[in-house]
């Protein structure tokens, strides 16, 4: 059993260095979908060697030559479903699963924040479980991954893909951007972004730039149609896990055992009528199919209801809808 868990910790790290390899070399455009698979596969052979650990079996009971799926072990070693590592690596294996189908490298930027925080994450964890340090295998600075800085635009990817895959794409880039905001922990996502900010203080100032005429660089201040992918990014689960994340941190306890779910959220779009408001949701038509999404204005309204009277949230709008 020694045996199998050393070969299982050696196989892991030649997993892991292979997908850093891959990813951060320029010339191979699978990358993307590269990575998912070898850094997945990793975390898989390290959490099965520390079930090992744990004398727990890794093998199925009715099928005792065929070993535990990742989401099993992933589940089996992360018992709380709400810990930040399994959310990242739950979010990357929907990746690797549907990268078969879709061509990902366009919304590189959008799963690079994922990709960092789940290096760190196999880092350390290999180190907690197994006392392994990587760094004796693969050189500090090769684990901090490299991104395109260029990404399309929503327009562009709708102009370049089909509405199906264009559709996937914003929702999938979206989700990632609601889930970091809404998590906030650099386990589940390490940000890459550069913010401008117009400032009258010339000394604090990076770089100068004009209204007008009479600097090096010339910006402009224009109005623009808002983009519905943009403003309305929550899918009808991520309203579910924002609310939840909101009501956990303000140590708000709804009056449904349950919590905030599909149930009581249903109750709140019904009594609101929150599909007719525009600020708060919006409905994307694909063809014959079509499905809605919802606004921050939105999660903000649902959270400051609930703040009013929380002890009978729920049975005031069960009872407000039967009338």
């Amino acid at each position: 059993m020694e045996n199998l868990k050393t070969n299982l910790i050696n196989k892991s790290i030649e997993a892991f260095i292979m997908g850093l390899e891959i990813y951060n070399k320029p010339t191979i455009r699978y990358r993307i979908e590269g990575f998912s698979f070898f850094i997945v596969n990793a975390w898989e052979l390290m959490l099965k060697a520390e079930l090992i650990n744990k004398n727990e079996s890794i093998y199925y009971r009715d099928k005792p030559d065929r070993t535990l799926s990742v989401e099993k072990v992933i589940k089996k070693i992360y018992t709380d479903k709400n810990t930040r590592v399994r959310l990242n690596l739950e979010k990357i294996i929907d990746l690797r699963n549907i990268s078969t189908h879709y061509i990902t490298e366009d919304y590189e930027l959008k799963y690079a924040p994922l990709f960092q925080a789940c290096v760190l994450n196999f880092v350390n964890e290999i180190k907690r479980f197994h006392n392994e340090d990587i760094t004796k295998y693969i050189a500090q600075n090769f684990l901090t991954i490299t991104a395109n800085y260029e990404p399309l635009t929503n327009e562009q990817i709708k102009l370049k893909y089909s509405s199906e895959i264009a559709e996937k794409f914003i929702m999938q880039a979206n989700e990632i951007d609601v889930l970091s905001a809404e998590y906030n922990s650099d386990k589940f996502a390490i940000n890459i972004k550069q913010n401008l900010y117009i400032t009258k203080k010339k000394d604090e100032a990076d770089f100068v730039v004009s209204i007008k005429s009479g600097a090096a660089s010339e910006v402009a201040i224009v109005k623009e149609l808002k983009d519905p992918s943009d403003t309305h990014k929550y899918t009808y689960s991520t309203v579910i896990t924002a609310v939840n994340e909101r009501l956990t941190k303000k140590r708000i306890k709804l009056d449904y055992e349950k919590g905030f779910n599909s149930h009581v959220l249903n109750l709140v779009i019904d009594f609101y009528a929150i599909k007719q408001n525009e600020n708060f949701a919006y409905e994307h038509i694909i063809g014959n199919n079509s499905h809605f999404t919802y606004s921050q204005q939105f999660i903000d309204f649902i959270v400051s209801e609930i703040e009013k009277a929380p002890n009978k949230f729920v049975e005031s709008l069960k009872g407000k809808i039967k009338r």
